[in-house]
């Protein structure tokens, strides 16, 4: 896990979601600021990063509210030296999107998305539901985490030793 090539840093589209939606920002101007204003919870526009730019506990307050940031294209290096001390770290630096792109369909994905991530140790914790949905819904979306995570790992299923499944404040299941 010291080698950064075999960490996990995946985002994955739920098949089932994952009981709620998450939290979209992104930072667009003109034209497209409008179109995302349908798609997303908020809309940065670039005379806005200079706020974030002076406060830090803005910026802090910014990275911990949304889940995932998307951004037009040409707004990427102004993003990467106003706010990339902050997302950077979260790895929530947002996707760049073409201008003139379409951000709905890129944003309903990502609603129904995780994060999936190994930082230095063996273990992946994933959300992939709550205890309203239905057990076959939930176990959907375990599969799907499980199969990208072996496609992602150098040995494939052969590098996960165990699957744990848990509720919030209730004790682990072993799965496999």
């Amino acid at each position: 896990m010291k080698n950064p090539s075999n960490r996990i840093d995946q985002t994955i589209a739920l098949p089932e979601g994952k009981g709620k939606e998450s939290k979209i920002a992104v930072f667009a101007s003109g034209e497209a600021a409008l179109k995302a204003e349908e798609a997303a919870e908020k809309v940065i526009r670039p005379e806005e990063l200079k706020d974030y730019a002076k406060d830090k506990h803005k910026s802090k307050q910014l990275a911990n509210e949304y889940d995932f940031f998307l951004a037009e294209a040409p707004l990427m290096p102004t993003i990467g030296k106003t706010l990339g001390k902050v997302l950077g770290p979260r790895g929530k630096m947002p996707r760049p999107v073409p201008p003139g792109a379409d951000l709905k369909p890129v944003a309903d994905q990502l609603k129904k998305s995780i994060r999936l991530r190994s930082h230095s140790t063996l273990t992946c914790h994933a959300l992939v539901g709550n205890e309203e949905m239905k057990p076959e819904a939930i176990s959907k979306n375990v599969e799907a985490v499980i199969k990208r995570a072996e496609d992602n790992l150098p040995q494939g299923k052969a590098n996960i030793a165990s699957v744990f499944v848990k509720t919030t404040m209730g004790s682990p299941v072993r799965i496999l």
